[in-house]
This record gives C-alpha cells, sequence and structure tokens, in this order.
C-alpha cells in the first residue's frame, strides 16, 4: 500500500526526485546550502537531534540542555515520533544500523 502525503504535488515529487539523486555528503551540502537558509539547515538539525535523543529516552530537560529546542518543539517532535507518519522511526533506525555496521 501507497503512503498517502498530505504535501504530495508535483512539484515536492520534483524536490524529493532530486533529494534521492544526492550521493555525498558534500553533495547534500551543496545543495541545501543553495536551497534552504542557514536556519532551516539548522533547525532541520537540531528537529533530528531531539527526535534522536527522544528514541535514546533523554528527559526533555536533557535534551533542551543540549539542542537549544524548545519545550515545545521537543513536545511537537515527541508527538510526530509517537504518532506521526513514521518518517522519523525510519530514518532514525536507518542510521542506527548505519552506525552499527561501521
Amino acid at each position: 500500500m501507497a503512503y498517502d502525503s498530505k504535501v504530495k504535488s508535483t512539484e515536492v515529487d520534483e524536490l524529493f526526485k532530486a533529494l534521492l539523486t544526492l550521493e555525498t555528503e558534500e553533495d547534500c551540502y551543496r545543495f541545501f546550502e543553495d536551497l534552504c537558509t542557514f536556519k532551516e539547515i539548522t533547525s532541520m538539525a537540531q528537529r533530528l537531534k531531539v527526535a534522536k535523543m527522544l528514541k535514546e529516552e533523554n528527559t526533555y530537560g536533557e535534551i533542551e540542555a543540549e539542542t537549544g529546542a524548545s519545550t515545545a518543539t521537543i513536545s511537537r517532535i515527541n508527538k510526530f515520533l509517537q504518532y506521526g507518519s513514521d518518517g522519523y522511526n525510519r530514518i532514525l533506525d536507518r542510521l542506527a544500523e548505519m552506525e552499527e555496521a561501521e
């Protein structure tokens, strides 16, 4: 069964196809630095770190201290981990597998 996204559009399809062509970290840096602002990139990185720490069962206080994320942001990400589209969980599981393989 295919995933039915709330943001699906031709433009988003094109963006995701572009992302799937990235082959190296350097490709990612170059593309994202052209595509996003510094703040957008750091915000996405922060959200991923928060999700990872939540999955590792860190407390909100520990996460706030380490990442600088607000408790509202941490709570929102926790909600996505529990009830979202499973995107964070899928990526975090893959990253964990990659770390184990190294």
